[in-house]
């Protein structure tokens, strides 16, 4: 009797643990929903829920210990390692995975639009392939930075300009709270490479992992810009 009070004890920790996940996993539904709808805010935090499950299962692959995705409304999702990555070129592998596992969601979401010829398929499939092209650019926090620091850390200053230009020439929602966000973590780090410092663990990457990296990054890139255009400039997307 002991033995299974502790272990219902245990389980009821454990959802106590898990309960402020699921609260924030609603409450970015129906704050998404007051904008666009409950469907579209399911289909949504649902590709964003894929994407960082990307992050957790490739650290646990590798053996760190992660928390499940946090979702914060408005502003996405993140997934907590425990501690630190052995390397850059495995922190590149986990950044990479988010992008790799969204971007396949959104492939299904297409497959299901063309089949189906729904607008609404179209629409979510587009937003998938576009957020997690902004996400891939190259400057810290977002996934790209992580990924940039194992390819060459100089490719923030791209980044940084990147993402400027993103949000003017798209109109990102809370574009401007977006960009103190990243600045305040972008910035730091720019102003420490100007100044001649690099992560120790930089010179530790072989030049074959950076090569295979940046070969993956781009061509991640490349299909997250043309899923965006491919379901933007689909007539079937505007019926």
């Amino acid at each position: 009797m002991k033995f299974k009070a502790g272990l219902l004890l245990l389980g009821n920790v454990k959802l106590l643990v898990l309960l402020p996940k699921f609260l924030a996993l609603f409450l970015s539904i129906w704050f998404y929903a007051l904008f666009f709808g409950w469907k579209f805010a399911v289909a949504f935090v649902l590709l964003i829920l894929v994407h960082e499950l990307g992050h957790y299962v490739t650290f646990r692959n590798f053996g760190i210990k992660a928390d499940l995705p946090f979702f914060i409304p408005g502003l996405g999702a993140f997934v907590a390692a425990r501690g630190p990555a052995p390397s850059l070129t495995v922190e590149a592998i986990a950044a990479l995975a988010g992008p790799i596992y969204g971007l396949a969601a959104s492939g299904v979401c297409y497959a299901v639009a063309v089949n189906l010829h729904e607008p609404f398929w179209f629409a979510v499939a587009y937003t998938g392939f576009f957020l997690n092209a902004l996400n891939l650019l190259p400057v810290p926090p977002l996934d790209g930075g992580g990924i940039a620091a194992a390819i060459d850390p100089r490719l923030w200053i791209v980044g940084a300009f990147a993402f400027l230009a993103f949000v003017i020439l798209f109109h990102i929602w809370a574009g401007l709270l977006f960009v103190f966000l990243v600045g305040l973590v972008a910035v730091p780090r720019i102003r420490a490479l100007f100044a001649g410092y690099v992560d120790p663990r930089f010179a530790a990457v072989p030049r074959t992992s950076r090569i295979a990296i940046a070969a993956i990054y781009f061509c991640t890139m490349a299909i997250a810009v043309g899923g965006a255009a491919a379901t933007y400039f689909d007539p079937r997307a505007h019926l």
